[in-house]
């Protein structure tokens, strides 16, 4: 038999796979000039992350870190409907309302509120801010009920809504804290700026809040100027919402002065608080918020020139100056329409339906046959009224109207 050799091969197989390549520690890759290279658009630097200002919310409920401004405005609400509720157009104006199908609920007619709301003396009732009730009786307990009150429908359905979008956007970035200090102060300052310059006619001051969220957003917006994208969109929206509602100010029982004083507390607060906004990573910048893999957000401290502890201080000190400045002639109770003839008008504008002009009203009754006749003593103008069983606030109401 023929021997069989037997073969053994023997392969040798190496591994031909390149190392993989050394990285920095993590510390150092914003650092890292090699990994700045071989990295893509969506993981760039913090340093050159560009922010919209208006960003997208989708992923965020209202409510959840927005509790503060829910509050305030549930409260709004919740104080317009006690005020419709005790006016009771109704019964106190004999079926003359607007909107009658609302019943006890019902508005005054436009002619005598524009803005859609209750009467003069609901309002003077609720704690509106008039000077005699200030500086005869003393009634300090107004400035704080003041600026809870709303003037009309129209005026709550703007003050809220303006409210809610800016609002929820300043507290989702800077917290709740700091958002109800600067929605509590600006809104205190801005009705003791209305205080001082109230006349005898009734007037609410919820719009200074508003108008110190907007402050704050400006100041916000300077100082975080080299991180938002779309800053010119966001002045001309600010300047758009300060218009309209300086407008509105200009109508009866709605107090521009406070809009001035709130605004200006807000722009010095904003300096002051608002110093590190929470800002989310970025991956592409396309309009909405830029996230990683991980759901959590980083809080980045911008470092930047205006975050100096000089302009802090200065804008602290300001604000305090005007607190106790204002507060200090709203005890005196100094009017300062004596000093600034022209002030009027920026909180009024005369027409036909309303005067500007801060005088008494003196009003002639007669009652004849189930019927009430009131005369203006002024301008003589009169009015018959079908009833006589009228009670005396409300001829105060009626009486102002005819002399207005």
């Amino acid at each position: 038999m023929a021997d069989t050799s037997k073969f053994h091969t023997h392969i040798e197989i190496k591994d031909t796979t390149p190392p993989p390549p050394t990285l920095a520690p993590p510390a150092a890759w914003p650092f890292s000039s090699e990994l700045v290279e071989t990295t893509t658009p969506a993981t760039s630097t913090l340093q050159d992350q560009r922010i919209p200002f208006f960003r997208s919310r989708s992923r965020h409920r209202i409510g959840e870190d927005t509790w503060v401004i829910s509050v305030f405005v549930i409260l709004h609400i919740v104080a317009f409907f006690a005020t419709m509720f005790f006016n009771d157009c109704w019964t106190n104006s004999h079926h003359d309302c607007a909107l009658k199908v609302f019943g006890r609920l019902s508005f005054q007619p436009l002619s005598e509120n524009p803005l859609v709301g209750p009467s003069a003396s609901t309002l003077d009732e609720m704690g509106a801010l008039r000077r005699k009730l200030l500086t005869q009786y003393h009634q300090t307990w107004r400035l704080f009920t003041s600026p809870c009150l709303h003037a009309g429908a129209i005026h709550l359905v703007i003050n809220l809504s303006c409210v809610i979008f800016i609002g929820v956007h300043l507290e989702q970035e800077f917290g709740s804290l700091r958002i109800g200090l600067v929605y509590i102060l600006s809104a205190f300052v801005g009705t003791l700026v209305a205080a001082v310059f109230v006349q005898n006619r009734p007037t609410v001051s919820s719009s200074g809040a508003l108008c110190g969220l907007l402050g704050a957003m400006l100041s916000m917006l300077i100082r975080n100027w080299k991180v938002y994208t779309n800053k010119f969109a966001a002045l001309a929206f600010l300047f758009v919402i300060s218009t309209i509602n300086f407008i509105l100010g200009l109508l009866p029982y709605v107090d521009n002065f406070s809009n001035v004083g709130g605004f200006i507390s807000g722009f010095l607060l904003g300096f002051v608080l608002f110093f590190s906004p929470q800002v989310t990573k970025v991956a592409q910048n396309k309009g909405g918020l830029f996230e990683y893999g991980d759901k959590g957000s980083v809080k980045l401290k911008l470092k930047q020139k205006l975050e100096s502890p000089i302009l802090r201080s200065v804008s602290l000190l300001l604000f305090g100056l005007i607190l106790a400045g204002c507060l200090l002639a709203v005890l005196r109770g100094v009017n300062m329409n004596q000093y600034c003839r022209w002030c009027q008008y920026v909180d009024c504008v005369p027409v036909n339906w309303w005067s500007c002009k801060d005088k008494g009203t003196y009003c002639e009754t007669m009652v004849n046959d189930a019927q009430l006749t009131l005369t203006c003593m002024s301008n003589g103008n009169f009015r018959v009224f079908p009833f006589t069983n009228i009670s005396q606030s409300r001829l105060n109401d009626l009486c102002s109207l005819l002399c207005s």
